[in-house]
Order: structure tokens, then sequence, then C-alpha cells
């Protein structure tokens, strides 16, 4: 930390030599007047346009919520010995039919969290939502053990699950919904498995154009 401190130092103070040449610089852009200006609107237009684009940006981020499932602490045998890093499982959604499950490895718990929204973001499900807010017709997820079985609610049900399953619902948007979960109580393994759930589901008006029948053929 002192040799960089020391080299920022040196670096930010210019030397003697320097001086008049950063004076020269100087009188020459006074002479040349239109050509400095110029050049300096155009730093002030490209610097408006970086920042409408970084405000675009955050304005995307904002939009989604992020929740963070369980946190462990995991070990990896390797030669001479063992390496401890942490595992982070992070759900990402915009309470508007798009949510993703994400897992991620790193040295520090940050690191993990970060990279479990990344992943999450790149594994995004797309969710019809009714009306009322919840789904349009039961569906069954399964991952490894875990089995989870979701079913559409009347409004003012709420959100009826728990675990990493009620999460995922939340953060998909849906406010009304029954769902039970089945075999294991692995977290990653019901997040998924209501992943699978989720993206299993089909609208009535997409169910007739895949049978090719009319959507009164449905209901009847």
């Amino acid at each position: 930390m002192t040799e960089t401190n020391d080299q920022i130092q040196t670096g930010a103070v210019p030397a003697a030599s320097d001086v008049p040449a950063a004076a020269e610089g100087q009188q020459e852009q006074r002479r040349g007047g239109g050509g400095g200006r110029g050049d300096s609107k155009g730093g002030d237009r490209r610097g408006g346009g970086r920042g409408r684009d970084n405000r675009r940006g955050q304005e995307r981020d904002s939009e989604w919520q992020e929740r963070v499932v369980q946190i462990r602490r995991v070990s990896k045998t390797v030669k001479g010995g063992k390496k401890m890093s942490f595992r982070a499982i992070v759900v990402v959604g915009n309470e508007r039919g798009q949510v993703g499950v994400g897992v991620g490895k790193a040295g520090d718990v940050i690191g993990a969290v970060r990279k479990g929204v990344a992943d999450g973001k790149k594994h995004l499900v797309k969710v019809p939502l009714t009306r009322t807010s919840s789904i349009p017709t039961l569906s069954n997820g399964r991952d490894g053990a875990a089995s989870v079985l979701i079913r559409p609610a009347a409004p003012g049900t709420g959100v009826i699950a728990g675990g990493s399953i009620r999460t995922v619902l939340e953060l998909a948007g849906i406010k009304n919904v029954l769902a039970k979960r089945l075999g294991s109580k692995t977290p990653l393994n019901n997040a998924r498995a209501a992943m699978q759930a989720l993206q299993g589901l089909r609208t009535h008006k997409e169910t007739a154009k895949e049978r090719g029948i009319s959507l009164e053929q449905i209901y009847s």
C-alpha cells in the first residue's frame, strides 16, 4: 500500500520541466479560440449521451428485485487441502411475470450473491398471469427429489406457500395461489421445481391453438 500511494503522489505532481510546456499549450488553446470551444461542446454532448445511457441502465436495474434464499459455506478438496468458498441461491424477478433462479459461488459472500444475480437473469421464465394476479391452470414441477404442486386461487387468497417456493411466486408477481411442496426440503431443488411448474403454464388461448380447436370448446 505504501508503494502504491507513493506512485500516485509522484505522478500527480508535475515536474519542473513540464510546467513551461503546459503554459505553452494553454496559450495555443487561447489563440485557437473556436476550435477549443467546439471540442468542449462536442465533449459535453458526448457526456450527456453517456449520462442518459446510465440513467436508462439504472432504471432497468431498479425494475428487478433480488432476494437471497440461502448462503452456505462449501468446501472443495484440492491438492494440498481444502478450498473454502460460499454458495448463494438468489431469486430475481420484476413482479410482472418474469422470474429466475440463480446460483453463484465465490470466495466472499458479496461476490457469490453478485454471480447468483447474473445467473438468475440468464435463466428467466415468462409466467402468464391472469387479471386477478393468479395462474391460469394447475401445474406440477419436479427437480431431483423435489416436487411442487401449484394451483390457482380466488382473489384475496394470497400466496399460500413456504420456503423458496414462496419467494419465487412473489417475485413472479403472483398474488393469489396455492402451492404445496412434496418430497425433498432442499431450497435449491424446490426453487427449481417451482420454476419448472411456472415454465409449463399455458393460457387457455395458447392451449386451444396447440390443440387446433376453438376457445369456446375448452370452456365447454
